[in-house]
């Protein structure tokens, strides 16, 4: 019987976030440069070194992920959003030249949950960033997943530090997977069982014949 109170849910990559995953409620969290393109009257306690009871327009803040989206509208210029600088030019060269080079940890750690997310605000730079934030997975996958098959039984701190945490999740289920491959090669596997994937599928296929 699974006794886990908690059953991890991978981050997601994409437009909107997957609430009922930890990671993705953090990353909304991350910070964003923006600034204000209208007066936000009786908010000037928010800012510190603001002594005006409004938040002035053309004031330049840092924004949660979460209150940009919200604040942010294509009709009424509320909030302009700034990229953050791993997306900017400079760095989307570095990571056309060797996507493999970078600590994604350290420039992130949700360097592609929060590139995905960057969409939402237009800029004429997002078809760039779509296109680098894909092609550094692709640069980095392979590594990511042979690193994870080649580490059995070993200290792997020093290979998932560099990490996002996406990167982070495929590098354990690439390590979860090949700890099952061994045990059943050791006939220490007690039984095949089918992937959580495949029953919620049968779930929903029920459902929807009762209904």
């Amino acid at each position: 019987m699974d006794t886990q109170s908690y059953m991890p849910v991978s981050p997601g990559v994409g437009m909107e976030e997957n609430f009922f995953s930890l990671d993705d409620i953090l990353m909304s969290q991350e910070r964003l440069p923006s600034k204000t393109l209208t007066e936000f009257p009786r908010l000037g306690f928010l800012e510190k070194n603001g002594d005006s009871p409004h938040i002035p327009e053309g004031t330049k803040m840092e924004m949660p992920l979460w209150l940009a989206k919200g604040l942010y509208e294509r009709k009424r210029h509320v909030i302009s959003v700034e990229l953050p600088k791993v997306y900017r030019e400079g760095w989307r060269t570095v990571f056309g030249a060797d996507p493999n080079i970078v600590d994604l940890h350290k420039m992130g750690p949700y360097y592609y949950g929060l590139g995905s997310q960057m969409l939402h605000f237009d800029s004429p730079e997002n078809l760039e960033i779509a296109q680098t934030v894909l092609q550094t997975f692709i640069g980095r996958f392979r590594r990511t997943m042979d690193s994870s098959q080649n580490a059995y039984n070993e200290d792997t701190s020093a290979l998932v530090e560099r990490l996002d945490c996406l990167e982070r999740a495929l590098f354990r289920a690439g390590q979860s997977g090949l700890n099952s491959f061994q045990l059943w090669e050791k006939g220490r596997a007690a039984q095949l069982t089918a992937s959580s994937l495949v029953t919620n599928y049968r779930k929903r296929k029920i459902t929807d014949l009762q209904n």
